[in-house]
């Protein structure tokens, strides 16, 4: 399950990419590859924060739990970001249940040398800071968005999302699943995918669904998605 690699695999996350080069060389020996299977769950709410990870090509969803046994996510992380990280900012509890929605392989760090490294790094600090910053404005953004676009957009908007936080066209999502993350009825979803697909960006068939046209992806998600591109 755990691995150690060289740097080239650890930028399979963009986050990680961008470090600046002194503090990754002395976070790399702390870092390890490991694999995030389907449905595993990082951290349920209040959960102490031991590890922060940086998926490659996994995708995790922070969702609440709600009284009745539904879920409504509240954030996505993919190859563009970390999860765990904000959380330590404070008290390190878990914002809520962090859930592996799409398994893949991710770097894992303890967070004690990774704080360490923010705190004595400013450059570290701001970057980490800065993706904080657009984290909660993605966040803002879909409250928004919940509110005043349809259900067909924003299911365009959160395959275009995924797409890019995985970067692969085929995506292993159920008409379940999806309804949870979008907040809406199974049935609500099974309309609007047929919908879509019978307008040609995807093909969904067993629980996939591949996106064979962006452009005309984006040409039905709301105006979320591309203002989250300029985020």
């Amino acid at each position: 399950m755990f691995a150690f690699a060289s740097a080239s695999r650890h930028h399979a996350n963009r986050l990680l990419a961008v470090f600046p080069p002194d503090d990754f060389a002395r976070l790399a020996p702390h870092f390890s590859i490991v694999d995030l299977s389907l449905g595993s769950v990082l951290y349920e709410g209040g959960e102490r924060v031991e590890y922060a990870y940086f998926p490659h090509d996994s995708l995790v969803s922070l969702v609440a739990v709600l009284e009745q046994g539904g879920i409504v996510e509240m954030a996505v992380f993919g190859r563009e970001g970390v999860v765990g990280f904000a959380s330590s900012l404070v008290t390190r509890e878990s914002f809520g249940r962090y859930v592996v929605q799409m398994e893949g392989r991710a770097s894992r760090i303890s967070i004690k040398p990774l704080q360490d490294a923010v705190n004595e790094s400013p450059s570290l600090r701001e970057l980490l800071l800065r993706y904080v910053q657009a984290l909660l404005s993605q966040t803002f953004q879909a409250v928004a968005c919940n509110a005043a676009h349809s259900v067909e957009a924003r299911c365009c908007k959160w395959l275009l999302t995924t797409h890019d936080r995985v970067g692969r066209r085929e995506l292993s999502l159920t008409h379940e699943f999806l309804a949870e993350m979008l907040g809406v009825r199974r049935t609500s979803v099974t309309d609007v995918a047929s919908h879509i697909q019978k307008l040609g960006p995807i093909i969904y068939s067993r629980g996939v669904i591949r996106i064979v046209d962006r452009e005309a992806l984006e040409g039905l998600a709301c105006e979320c998605y591309q203002t989250l591109q300029g985020q």
